[in-house]
């Protein structure tokens, strides 16, 4: 049976989920002036409003990336295979938490949590299997890991070099963006700044070695995760980029060398046309920046690329069916927004990680969207609606106001430290939720259309065994390997984490002396110490 929860009359307020205030229709008074340049300026010219390519999806569809990590390397190397098989074209790596927060799966820290969340991987032989029978010349790998992600990514170059492929032909991204966990996923293994240090590391050695791979995914997702609004997502996401642009600066490289190795990540939640309108006010604001703030001159170290997923934190346990609808307009808008990348929510997601089904259904999402529903056809659609244009405006000014913020504060670093956005956050997320509890807000199945029972839908089932492989094979490594070895590479580490020596190929050559995670991550805490959340209030 379905049932209303009835609530107090009220006022209807017509806003935006950031709050703007919306009219009932919208005409040319209602979009402001602009430079010919900014206004009309088509796809693929800057500030790239309308798109970052000409043509857009005529000339290549967006990748369709299928999160993916679960159990064992052998687990998800057979979900990565079949996601493949059924037509996916780039692989999308989850890892499990001991892995984000450096720890091997025989220690005290990772029971119960080996190959939970993610995929397990300790040592090299385990990066090896995950990607068993799998050429890395031939895919582009994207990577979730930030704490740790420097060492992933050296497992990662070791594998490709033991397959035969060299670092400068590998396409992918690694995620890398620590300022956004000490704001919101709070996955972290050292304090924010020998997290930078290690970044910038990163930064400067994949510049020069890695012309194809993305050495930092600027990541808006988690933020909105928790709790952010769409323009304080944008705004923060952003500042983080500009954040990880000064840094580059500060290692002595030309902005222009690793601009264009820099990437986005945003969520996209319900608000259709908030959503679209976010992202291009991204490349707006963007295509500003890195031209006027860091003086850029190549046009495409102007480009803002993203990958979207639709809303984790919208999908809902009671009547899960309706995330299949709520994930297809999600999509949709990302794809009307203008996304390069794209990573659509299983059904199941707020069960357990996805079954095969779940998946198949969220990867078809996107092959109708594309093959079916001619969405794709035209570059920036919506372009030029009077409501879209002013819409974009006004998400654009409030994310400038939250910029010249923290620039006050003294820019990204000095805001988190002192806590700012994670305050900003804090207090969306409860206005957010009261507003659900006022019914203010809406979401079905939950305050409105509510029905009786709990669904009985499959889920995803983690073989408890797998953790006991894990640990039995990184003690196996540990028996196996050099000690004398694995030793002076570890003390190689420390050495660069003291000095101003790039340590990253230190870090890669830990990794072919079958160093684990989790021991160049005690070289990290033994150095800097390990970092406490001061829980801003």
């Amino acid at each position: 049976m379905v049932t209303q929860r009835k609530a107090a009359p009220r006022e209807k307020k017509y806003t935006t989920l950031s709050g703007m205030d919306l009219k009932p229709f919208y005409g040319p008074e209602d979009v402001r002036p602009r430079e010919v340049s900014e206004r009309q300026a088509p796809p693929g010219s800057y500030p790239f409003t309308r798109g970052i390519h000409e043509t857009m999806y005529r000339g290549k569809p967006w990748t369709m990336r299928m999160f993916a990590g679960f159990g064992t390397p052998e687990d998800t190397n057979q979900r990565f295979k079949y996601l493949l098989a059924q037509g996916q074209t780039g692989l999308s790596t989850a890892f499990d938490m001991p892995a984000l927060m450096g720890y091997d799966p025989d220690h005290p820290m990772s029971l119960g949590e080996v190959g939970r969340e993610g995929v397990s991987v300790a040592t090299l032989d385990d990066m090896k299997r995950l990607f068993d029978g799998i050429n890395l010349a031939d895919v582009s790998t994207s990577m979730t890991i930030n704490a740790s992600a420097i060492i992933a990514l050296s497992f990662y170059v070791a594998t490709a070099q033991a397959q035969g492929t060299g670092p400068e032909k590998l396409r992918g991204t690694v995620q890398n963006d620590m300022l956004k966990e000490f704001i919101a996923q709070k996955e972290w293994i050292v304090p924010p700044r020998p997290s930078m240090r290690i970044m910038k590391d990163m930064l400067a050695w994949c510049s020069t070695h890695m012309p194809l791979w993305n050495t930092v995914s600027i990541s808006g997702y988690h933020i909105r995760e928790a709790g952010a609004t769409a323009v304080q997502e944008l705004a923060f996401t952003l500042a983080d980029g500009i954040g990880y642009m000064q840094l580059g600066v500060d290692a002595g490289l030309d902005p222009d060398s690793f601009a264009q190795r820099l990437s986005f990540f945003f969520d996209v939640h319900n608000d259709f046309f908030e959503e679209v309108c976010k992202l291009r006010a991204a490349r707006r604001i963007w295509a500003k920046v890195t031209k006027e703030r860091f003086g850029c001159k190549n046009p495409r170290s102007w480009i803002l690329r993203t990958h979207c997923q639709t809303a984790g934190v919208s999908l809902t346990a009671q009547q899960p069916y309706n995330n299949v609808i709520r994930t297809t307009w999600q999509a949709l808008a990302a794809v009307l927004g203008g996304t390069q990348s794209l990573h659509t929510n299983s059904l199941d997601e707020t069960y357990a990680l996805p079954t095969e089904e779940a998946a198949t259904i969220a990867l078809r999402t996107q092959q109708l969207l594309f093959e079916e529903s001619r969405v794709g056809m035209v570059a920036d659609p919506l372009g030029g609606s009077w409501f879209i244009e002013n819409l974009t405006d006004q998400i654009e000014d409030a994310a400038w106001k939250y910029i010249r913020k923290i620039d006050d504060l003294g820019g990204i670093l000095p805001a988190v430290e002192e806590g700012y956005p994670q305050r900003e956050i804090a207090e969306s997320a409860y206005r957010y939720q009261r507003a659900l509890e006022d019914q203010e807000e809406v979401i079905v199945g939950i305050n409105k259309f509510v029905t009786d029972g709990k669904p009985a839908i499959p889920t995803l089932k983690i073989d408890h065994q797998g953790e006991q492989d894990q640990v039995n094979r990184v003690k196996a490594v540990k028996a196996r390997r050099n000690p004398d070895k694995a030793k002076a590479a570890l003390a190689r580490i420390e050495s660069c984490c003291r000095s101003d020596e790039n340590m990253m190929p230190a870090v890669i050559d830990a990794a072919k002396a079958d160093c684990t995670l989790g021991e160049i991550s005690d070289v990290f805490r033994k150095v800097w110490g390990v970092h406490r959340d001061p829980a801003y209030l």
